[in-house]
């Protein structure tokens, strides 16, 4: 098990991954770079990530599992699923918008990647999934949405208006506050899943 100074010097790589990244690009940063922003030696990386693919899919894994682990402790504490909805757009949009590099990482970098999506980040992205069908099932079973909802197609309908606001965000230079967009995200997707 590794030490805390070890665990503590891997998010520090981690860390400047995520600004090396957004700030010149994936392909554009070398692993001399990330050193340099995380005080590290070259070599020293070496010892925790066998190649800069490993850093990105690493960091992507470690942050996604971070927050969707937060954000289960976060909807266990509203009281329905519509609010549990509304909710969990808006902390997908205050946790991005807090962390504008790793959004520009997330958003533009790791797409680059044609097989990341397929392979390293499926786990990830599947409990995300898993969540968002969670608090879907749970309002359909309360009565709250549509008794003929598609949970699968839903889920991805929610999750891809989301990554799609954050993606315009990131692209439009990031002028205007994301959160601000999560109501009326929140309000067309109801709209749609609610019962009549």
């Amino acid at each position: 098990m590794p030490g805390d100074a070890d665990s503590k010097k891997h998010q520090r790589i981690i860390d400047a991954a995520v600004r090396v990244f957004a700030r010149k690009g994936y392909y554009s940063s070398r692993v001399a770079d990330i050193a340099k922003e995380s005080g590290v030696a070259v070599g020293t990386i070496y010892l925790y990530f066998k190649t800069k693919e490993e850093i990105l899919v690493s960091l992507f894994r470690e942050k996604m599992a971070d927050f969707v682990a937060s954000l289960g402790n976060v909807l266990s504490q509203e009281p329905d699923p519509s609010a549990k909805l509304r909710r969990l757009v808006r902390r997908h949009f205050e946790v991005l918008e807090l962390n504008p590099e790793l959004a520009e990482v997330i958003q533009v970098e790791l797409r680059q990647g044609n097989k990341f999506f397929r392979g390293a980040s499926a786990r990830e992205v599947g409990s995300y999934f898993d969540l968002i069908g969670s608090v879907l099932s749970e309002g359909v079973e309360s009565g709250d949405f549509r008794k003929d909802l598609p949970i699968k197609v839903a889920t991805k309908v929610l999750f891809g208006a989301m990554d799609q606001m954050t993606t315009s965000w990131v692209l439009g230079q990031r002028t205007y506050k994301l959160r601000d967009t999560a109501d009326a995200v929140a309000d067309v997707f109801l709209a749609g899943i609610s019962r009549s």
